[in-house]
């Protein structure tokens, strides 16, 4: 449904140039969203895959262990859509603190996104409710070092920032003026907590994505930010016991599509096309994201009844096995940490299984040597690939 434009353009005068910026109407969109067989589908199907992925807790032997290995997954997809070339493994290397070689920048700002999430999560199990004040904390913890970090982490911006283009004057898209986006993050905030609303919690996910896209609050990170807001919504709704739901492989695979989509509900207002897109990748994010659960499963009970073959050396194998479970890359020292064994332990267990073509030794050093279970580091980088 095509409703026009949703939002009016604000005329100024930026570095000497007039400057059309875009001031997004209140939501929720008026008129309300046509409600057609085809999207009652899409919304049914989306939630019957919410549901399956929120019950993946029944299927794992630990659940955190899968949120700890798709947080980072999602950290380096979200962070690639902003051009970094940090790897799934880079990552793991570098919270090891051993990571020669490794795009310094890239991965400390892969790095920070996983802390921003993971501080937004702690707060909301705090009973701090999803709010501004919790965006812009998230914000000061994905901008506190590297890259960004002096693009005013933490607070809105005090000055006209721009999409596209060299500068605001030739820009595809420009947000509103500074002064405006207090009122316009107010109005957002207003949605995310309006108690009258008739959409449920996903549709909510999906205007207010949009919304915050528009608005566009900070100087830098907007995308990553606004791609956390969609699981921190399903979280905060009880959709989702835990933020599991990442769109950011759905976006970069469909890049063109997503701004096209943006775009057109900004100039025409057919948030009905952006709903239908959006729910389809919900759909497919959750099913890929219980189908890699699943694989997960497999693959360590494979390996766990490959491992108790060894016969006697089976208890200790085992013991460190499931700490490469935990963490796909580790050292000897970690893995002695994780387990309570002694060194020569852990390191006689660690060359079985890398016998046994379990763990790779990455190195190629003979001190220091970091071991991978590549074939679980295989199934999560999946769709990462640089």
């Amino acid at each position: 449904m095509e409703r026009g434009l949703t939002g009016r353009y604000h005329v100024s005068t930026v570095l000497g140039e007039q400057v059309r910026a875009f001031i997004p109407h209140p939501l929720p969109a008026d008129p309300p969203l046509q409600w057609t067989g085809k999207r009652r589908k899409l919304l049914e199907a989306a939630t019957l895959a919410l549901g399956r992925l929120d019950s993946i807790a029944l299927l794992l032997p630990d659940p955190h262990l899968f949120l700890y290995a798709y947080v980072r997954r999602e950290a380096v997809l979200s962070s690639q859509i902003e051009g970094t070339q940090s790897s799934l493994a880079q990552l793991m290397l570098f919270e090891l603190e051993q990571a020669p070689g490794v795009p310094f920048d890239d991965v400390v700002e892969v790095s920070n996104y996983v802390a921003a999430l993971e501080h937004g999560l702690s707060r909301l199990k705090e009973g701090f409710p999803l709010s501004n004040r919790l965006i812009r904390e998230m914000h000061a913890v994905l901008l506190r070092q590297g890259r960004g970090s002096e693009k005013s982490p933490g607070e809105f911006r005090g000055s006209q920032n721009w999409i596209g283009g060299t500068r605001p004057g030739n820009a595809h898209f420009v947000p509103p003026p500074p002064e405006y986006v207090q009122a316009c993050m107010g109005n957002l905030e207003h949605f995310l907590h309006d108690q009258e609303s008739p959409y449920p919690a996903l549709i909510k996910a999906a205007l207010a994505h949009v919304q915050f896209e528009t608005i566009h609050p900070f100087l830098d990170g907007n995308g990553r930010i606004g791609r956390l807001l969609i699981a921190f919504i399903l979280h905060h709704e009880r959709v989702l016991s835990e933020p599991l739901l990442y769109l950011s492989l759905y976006f970069k695979q469909h890049r063109q599509e997503y701004y096209r989509m943006l775009n057109q509900v900004r100039t025409v207002g057919d948030w009905e096309a952006w709903v239908d897109f959006f729910l389809e990748g919900v759909e497919k994010t959750a099913a890929n994201a219980v189908d890699t659960a699943r694989r997960l499963v497999a693959l360590f009970q494979s390996d766990e009844l490959a491992i108790q073959d060894m016969g006697r050396r089976s208890s200790t194998a085992l013991r460190v096995f499931r700490v490469f479970c935990e963490r796909p890359l580790l050292g000897v020292k970690q893995a002695c940490e994780r387990t309570g064994l002694s060194f020569p332990a852990v390191s006689k267990a660690v060359d079985e299984l890398t016998r046994a073509g379990i763990l790779r030794e990455i190195t190629g050093q003979r001190r220091n040597r970091i071991f991978a279970y590549e074939r679980y580091l295989a199934i999560l980088s999946e769709g990462t690939e640089i």
